[in-house]
């Protein structure tokens, strides 16, 4: 790691775009300050964020170590911290953190953080790292340490992460990785945070357009009346269940979201399950958003138009506050299947960009690319 001769540590925050990026902008803004009180008196950092997507066509930690490597000896920065919202996966295991302290770099894998706290945690990250790769204040010609240097990024204290060594000689000296169920399922949230569940719902909108329709159409349908009057809440609540898995398996099969991998091995294996974990959590947040939306609607739409008159003469029930919300219920279930029908006038490249991140629709668009190039290839 190398100091710069004005005595600054230039500390590069190299982001890929949309989150990464966002979250090392807001970063920046307090971490010169931070890692000044942090490391002692008279040291000075400054920090500067780069946007760029330096993880396309590549998921090989090792790789993205060397093309790191060659940026920051490119630009001749002190310390770089790469972060993507990419899964990475070393020796068969999620990798959170990759070091390498000689050059002054490091990967951080923002999905590893979980789904929670994200900025809070990512910058806890980056400063560790910062703090450890730059080594110990000295103090005058003598160069007696005034500190000492940090044990390492912990990521997060409680031991999720644990450290390993490679062989990967010139690409990085340790690793911090996730490991067991937990440190999977805090994976997974990651991702399914780095996609923006909640962007299905606009991104939906001729589904959307459906599902109101026949919500609309069936809250004055006398026949839908008897029906919601009869039905008991476990029913109701299967009839919950069966309308969001239509959909999200319609959502899932008919955009063609299911990742698919052509390698053998058990890392890739594991890749595509990951990948697939986080495709049907993020749809089935941004359904279960839609379903609740419909169920609101359903209800003011039902308020405003039902008569009692003509809803006790049909179903011999008074209609009250329960009669509004079990039909409303029952109706925002009819219509997420109408709005599952709808979603096939989306188109796949709708979906896809609703459903998932910048960095993910790239990893998806190039492995296409390959194996439309293979096909051609062996055709």
């Amino acid at each position: 790691m190398q100091v710069s001769s004005q005595g600054v540590t230039v500390v590069t925050l190299l982001a890929d775009p949309d989150a990464p990026t966002e979250i090392a902008q807001r970063m920046a803004r307090t971490l010169p300050d931070r890692l000044a009180d942090r490391s002692g008196q008279g040291r000075r950092f400054d920090v500067e964020v780069v946007s760029e997507p330096f993880t396309s066509g590549a998921e090989d930690p090792p790789a993205l170590m060397r093309r790191i490597m060659d940026r920051g000896s490119a630009e001749n920065w002190d310390i770089v911290v790469a972060l993507t919202d990419l899964p990475l996966h070393s020796h068969g295991r999620k990798l959170a953190m990759n070091l390498n302290h000689e050059d002054g770099l490091a990967l951080l894998s923002l999905p590893s953080l979980g789904g929670l706290r994200l900025q809070t945690r990512a910058r806890r990250a980056v400063e560790e790292a910062v703090l450890d790769m730059a080594g110990p204040q000295t103090d005058g010609a003598e160069g007696a340490p005034r500190s000492q240097p940090l044990a390492g990024p912990s990521i997060d204290r409680p031991a999720l992460v644990h450290p390993g060594r490679t062989g990967e000689k010139g690409t990085d000296d340790l690793l911090y990785v996730m490991g067991g169920p937990r440190g999977y399922l805090r994976v997974l949230a990651g991702m399914v945070r780095a996609n923006r569940p909640w962007r299905l719902v606009p991104g939906l909108s001729k589904a959307l357009a459906a599902a109101l329709a026949t919500g609309a159409v069936a809250t004055v349908n006398s026949t839908v009346w008897t029906l919601a009057a009869s039905l008991s809440t476990p029913r109701l609540v299967i009839a919950t269940i069966g309308s969001v898995a239509t959909m999200i398996g319609w959502l899932i099969i008919d955009a063609e979201l299911w990742h698919r991998t052509t390698e053998s091995s058990p890392e890739a294996r594991q890749r595509a399950r990951l990948y697939n974990a986080s495709t049907v959590v993020t749809v089935g947040i941004g359904v279960l958003v839609c379903y609740v939306g419909l169920m609101v609607i359903n209800l003011v739409w039902a308020l405003f138009i039902l008569n009692d008159q003509a809803f006790t003469a049909v179903t011999r029930t008074p209609l009250h506050a329960e009669q509004y919300l079990t039909l409303s219920w029952f109706v925002a279930s009819v219509a997420t299947v109408g709005g599952a029908l709808g979603s096939g006038l989306e188109s796949d490249e709708a979906i896809r960009a609703a459903a998932y991140s910048k960095r993910e629709q790239e990893r998806r668009r190039k492995l296409q690319d390959d194996h439309d190039d293979r096909s051609r290839s062996e055709s």
